[in-house]
């Protein structure tokens, strides 16, 4: 309540609210529906300017396995009944909107990947590494770095473990040098890290 009362203008975000203690939805009810919100101190906090998101993977279960078909009102109408059986209806009620995502495709879990690549090649531009990823090796990651249920969650811990962990071991065990360009490929079966000298330094 502090930070609302402190910045009422505000985008308060509950991730996977399903998982929320009871008592949570008996305050969001009085949130929702009076816009204030009376705290243990017995203070009143605005929330009428305050845009309250509320994230869940309550139905992707569903969405995954009806989203071959296309079938767009089959999909909310699935997602409904599951949040139904899940939440009280007064609570339902009174959510102004339910957007329903839709699972990524391979064009957007590649984007994702070469955002987390390029994170990645911040860390190690640190220690002098660069890194050239191939289009196999980005394919394979985000084949990895995907769960139907959680979408593309997994895929920083896949990069980590998969890419730079053992870009770190190789850098520790002086398989590759600060400064170096370091190829890293899918060869079908596993990936391949392989490094170039670094580039003379010109006169």
């Amino acid at each position: 309540t502090e930070a609302i009362r402190r910045r009422p203008y505000a985008v308060v975000l509950l991730d996977e609210i399903e998982k929320a203690h009871r008592d949570v939805f008996n305050v969001l009810l009085q949130v929702l529906d009076d816009g204030r919100l009376t705290d243990g101190q017995g203070r009143t906090v605005d929330f009428r300017n305050a845009v309250i998101i509320m994230t869940s993977n309550l139905g992707s279960q569903e969405i995954a396995r009806l989203a071959e078909i296309g079938d767009e009102v089959r999909i909310r109408r699935a997602v409904l009944e599951v949040l139904k059986a899940e939440f009280l209806p007064e609570f339902l009620n009174r959510i102004d909107e339910t957007i329903i995502f839709h699972p990524l495709g391979m064009d957007e879990l590649t984007k994702i990947v070469e955002i987390q690549l390029r994170r990645l090649q911040s860390q190690l531009a640190e220690a002098g590494l660069t890194i050239r990823v191939t289009d196999d090796a980005e394919r394979q990651l985000a084949d990895e770095g995907f769960d139907p249920s959680y979408g593309a969650r997994p895929l920083k811990r896949v990069i980590q473990q998969r890419i730079a962990n053992p870009l770190a071991t190789a850098l520790l065990e002086g398989r590759v040098r600060e400064g170096g360009v370091v190829e890293v490929d899918w060869d079908g079966t596993e990936f391949t890290f392989t490094p170039t000298e670094p580039e003379p330094a010109r006169a």
